[in-house]
C-alpha cells in the first residue's frame, strides 16, 4: 500500500485509508539512537539488501577519516524490506542514514517526504559517468532525483546451447515467447520463469505488457486517478503468453511457486531449455554445475509480439538518504562515493549485479578474462543494451497496491485467461479508490 505523510495526502481519495496502517507501523517501530564508532568518528548506517558482500566492500572503501560507513542487512523479500524501512522512517527514526531501495518503492518513499533530495552536483556526477536513462528515471519523482542509482539489473534470455541445437533454433535472430514455449513443449523441456505470488511475477507480467506496446498504468502522476490500461490489447497479449506457458508441457511442476532461485534450478536440470532471469545467472553454476555453466548461451529477452522489440524487465537498487538522518550532509557525500563508477564495478564483480552507468561497466575485472568472475564482452554489451531498452515498473506511490492487486487476480498462472486483464483492471481501481481491500 502507498505510504503517505498527513500533509501530502490531504485532499486525495484513499488518504485516510493509507495513513492509518502506517501510523500503526510507526507506533510499533523501535527507536534507535544514532551512534558513533569506538574511535569517536560518526558512524553512517547503511541499510542494505542481502547480497554476497558487494555493498559491505563498497562501504569499507568509502569510509573516510571523517566517518565510517557500516551496514545493516534488510530481509530477503523486497516487500519486507519496504515495510521495515517504512515503519522506521514514518517514526522519523534518525538511526537510518543510507538505505538501498528497490525501484518500485522510490516514488512511495519520496512522496511521503522520507528522502533527502539528491544535490545538483551529485546529479551532474551521475550524468557525467553515463548513468543509464532508465536508472535515472526510476530514481526520480516529480522531476527530482531522489535516490542515487547504484546498480541496474535487467533480464536476458538464457538458453542451454545443447537444447537449442537439438531443437534446431537459430538464436542469432530475435525469438518470441510463442517460439520458445513451442520448442520446449515439443522437446520435453521446461522453461524457467518467476510466477510465484510475489513481485517477481509482476515483473514478468509488466515486461510482457510493455513488450506488446502497452502499459499497466498511464498518467501515474494522477495518483489514485491514474488511467489503468492493463486491460488493453497489450494486456490481453500478455495474458495469452502466461496462459500458453502455464497450460503447456513446458511449464515446470513448481510454476505457481517459482522464483529466481527455483527457476534457476529448473534451468540447470536435465529438462532445462530457456530461462528469463537476472545478470548473476552467468556465474550461478560455476562451482555447483560446471557442465551447465559451459552450456549457457544468452540473447535478448523474448518478444511478446513477433517483430516488436522486447522490453526487458528493469531492476536494481538506488541508494537513498534519509530526510531524518542526524548526519544528512555526510550521508549525501558518502552516497556519491558509493555510486561512483569504481564502487559500482566492485559491487558488480562481487555480486553479479551490474552497474547503473557505462563507466561502471569499464571497471577492468568485469571483462578481464584472467579474472575469475569476469564476463564476455558481448554479454556485458547485451546487459547494457537490455537496460537501455528496459521497461521499469510504473513509477507511482501506489505501486504496492497495484502490484498486490495484479498478484491477486493473475495468480496462479494456470487460472489466467483472456478475461484476466479486465478483471485485474477493475480490481486495481477498486483497491486504489478504497472500494476493495487486498
Amino acid at each position: 500500500m502507498g505510504i503517505r505523510s498527513s500533509t501530502r495526502s490531504r485532499g486525495r481519495p484513499g488518504a485516510r485509508r493509507i495513513a492509518a496502517p502506517i501510523a500503526t507501523l510507526a507506533l510499533a517501530s523501535s527507536m534507535l539512537a544514532a551512534c558513533g564508532g569506538s574511535d569517536g568518528k560518526p558512524e553512517l548506517v547503511w541499510y542494505i539488501n542481502p547480497d554476497s558482500g558487494g555493498q559491505a566492500a563498497v562501504a569499507e572503501k568509502c569510509s573516510t577519516d571523517d566517518y565510517t560507513i557500516t551496514t545493516q542487512v534488510l530481509p530477503q523479500d523486497a516487500g519486507q524490506q519496504r515495510i521495515q524501512l517504512a515503519r522506521r522512517l514514518a517514526a522519523k527514526d534518525p538511526s537510518i542514514d543510507l538505505m538501498s531501495i528497490d525501484p518500485p518503492y522510490t516514488a512511495e518513499f519520496a512522496d511521503a517526504g522520507f528522502l533527502a533530495e539528491v544535490p545538483q552536483e551529485a546529479k551532474a556526477q551521475l550524468e557525467d559517468q553515463g548513468t543509464f536513462k532508465g536508472a535515472m528515471d526510476a530514481a526520480s519523482w516529480k522531476d527530482k532525483l531522489v535516490v542515487f542509482p547504484f546498480w541496474s539489473n535487467t533480464q536476458v534470455l538464457w538458453y542451454r546451447k545443447s537444447f537449442v541445437e537439438k531443437a534446431d533454433i537459430d538464436m542469432s535472430q530475435p525469438v518470441t515467447w510463442d517460439q520458445i514455449i513451442d520448442a520446449a513443449d515439443d522437446n520435453d523441456a521446461k522453461i524457467g520463469v518467476q510466477a510465484n505470488k510475489y513481485e517477481g511475477y509482476v515483473v514478468w507480467i509488466n515486461a510482457l505488457v510493455e513488450g506488446a506496446g502497452g502499459h499497466i498504468l498511464e498518467d501515474a502522476g494522477e495518483g489514485v486517478d491514474a488511467k489503468i490500461t492493463i486491460a488493453d490489447d497489450a494486456g490481453e497479449a500478455a495474458a495469452e503468453i502466461v496462459e500458453k506457458l502455464a497450460t503447456s508441457e513446458a511449464a515446470p511442476a513448481d510454476l505457481s511457486v517459482s522464483n529466481e532461485g527455483t527457476a534457476g534450478s529448473t534451468f540447470g536440470s536435465d529438462e532445462g531449455s530457456f530461462l528469463v532471469n537476472w545478470t548473476y545467472i552467468w556465474h550461478n553454476y560455476d562451482t555447483t554445475a560446471p557442465d551447465v555453466a559451459k552450456d549457457i548461451g544468452y540473447t535478448r529477452y523474448p518478444q511478446s509480439v513477433e517483430g516488436e522489440e522486447s522490453r526487458p524487465p528493469y531492476g536494481g537498487i538506488g541508494i537513498g538518504v534519509s530526510a531524518y538522518s542526524d548526519a544528512k550532509e555526510q550521508s549525501l557525500e558518502a552516497a556519491q562515493c558509493l555510486v561512483s563508477p569504481e564502487s559500482q564495478g566492485i559491487n558488480a564483480a562481487i555480486t553479479g549485479n551490474m552497474p547503473a552507468s557505462t563507466e561502471g561497466y569499464a571497471y577492468p575485472p568485469l571483462s578481464d578474462p584472467d579474472e575469475e568472475k569476469s564476463y564476455p564482452e558481448d554479454l556485458l554489451q547485451l546487459f547494457q543494451d537490455s537496460v537501455d531498452a528496459a521497461a521499469p515498473r510504473t513509477v507511482t506511490p501506489y505501486w504496492s497496491d497495484v502490484s498486490g492487486s495484479i498478484q491477486n487476480i493473475w495468480h496462479p498462472p494456470r487460472s489466467v485467461t483472456k478475461d484476466t486483464p479486465g478483471r485485474s483492471s477493475t480490481f486495481i481501481e477498486d483497491v486504489l479508490k478504497g472500494g476493495d481491500l487486498l
